[in-house]
């Protein structure tokens, strides 16, 4: 059986209010004044130590770092980590739509109002979590929406976004031949810039699950491993071994010989309570299937 298990994003949209750091400095740009109504004319922009031009010389493709992470990926050469830490350091681009106020639904499913605003787009997956779509390049936004803006950031930037409008998910260019899926504690380790060590691989959540035997008798063993969702597949059908929406982790609870069903169920459910309520394993783990099997007589092994 499992528990909370996502399902991949869809490329329904819905928007919201941008962040702050990011309205601004849409405001700032364009324009024949800045914030403050003084004149760009003769005023130098470019230059070390100029947060709106951090991007001067971008040329719209992917990251070169990102993209050998992510082509290391589909090879199974590379790893979610991996990627995770590629995108620490690269432009990525976000999807920002024009609205006007008071005008009801748009022909793409936008709300209008009369002032002129942007909007950042986000998705809807079919379980109802909100992901945050970001695209590697240009090329790759503007075949998804294009009627989207793009707006240049650092990933790190983007994952602050997703927080803030209360996403669970970063998409990486949704709708192409391959999207790659940062979940919820991924994308939160990537907004304060730290490491990400995927749940199945995390040796201290290993700890909190093995404490767990102590507990009940009926127990033989936890074992932990990547859910069925961490891998995923590029349009063309190849699977690549990461970069799902999830499941993220599988606990297989194996069974000393003769449990009965019912009590190896309630056992299940007192382990998972107690698991939820531990916020080291709530934080670390997206979402979470269950396997239950009866361990081997002894003497019968294979």
């Amino acid at each position: 059986m499992s528990a909370n298990s996502p399902s991949s994003p869809t490329d329904q949209g819905a928007e919201r209010h941008l962040p702050g750091h990011i309205a601004a400095a849409l405001q700032r740009a364009g324009g024949a004044t800045d914030s403050a109504g003084q004149s760009w004319d003769g005023r130098d922009l470019s230059g070390e130590g100029n947060p709106l031009h951090n991007f001067d010389n971008d040329n719209g493709l992917i990251d070169p770092a990102l993209e050998r992470a992510l082509e290391d990926l589909k090879a199974g050469n590379g790893s979610e980590p991996l990627v995770h830490t590629a995108l620490a350091h690269a432009r990525v681009y976000i999807a920002v739509v024009a609205q006007l106020a008071e005008g009801g639904l748009g022909e793409h499913g936008f709300t209008e109002d009369k002032e002129a605003d942007m909007a950042l787009v986000t998705l809807t997956a079919p379980d109802g979590r909100t992901a945050l779509p970001v695209f590697s390049s240009v090329e790759n936004l503007q075949r998804w929406h294009g009627e989207a803006r793009p707006v240049a950031v650092y990933a790190p930037r983007a994952a602050l976004s997703a927080v803030s409008e209360e996403a669970q998910m970063l998409v990486l260019d949704p709708g192409t031949d391959f999207t790659f899926v940062l979940r919820r504690p991924g994308m939160w380790a990537l907004a304060q810039q730290h490491d990400w060590v995927p749940s199945y691989l995390n040796d201290e959540l290993a700890a909190v699950v093995e404490a767990q035997l102590s507990s009940e008798s009926v127990l033989a063993a936890i074992h932990m491993a990547p859910g069925h969702g961490v891998g995923t597949r590029t349009s063309a059908g190849a699977a690549v071994p990461g970069g799902g929406p999830g499941p993220e982790l599988r606990l297989e609870f194996l069974f000393h010989p003769g449990v009965e069903e019912a009590a190896a169920r309630e056992c299940v459910s007192r382990v998972h309570s107690r698991l939820a309520a531990n916020q080291e394993f709530a934080e670390n783990v997206d979402s979470l299937e269950i396997a239950l099997k009866a361990a081997p007589v002894p003497g019968t092994e294979a």
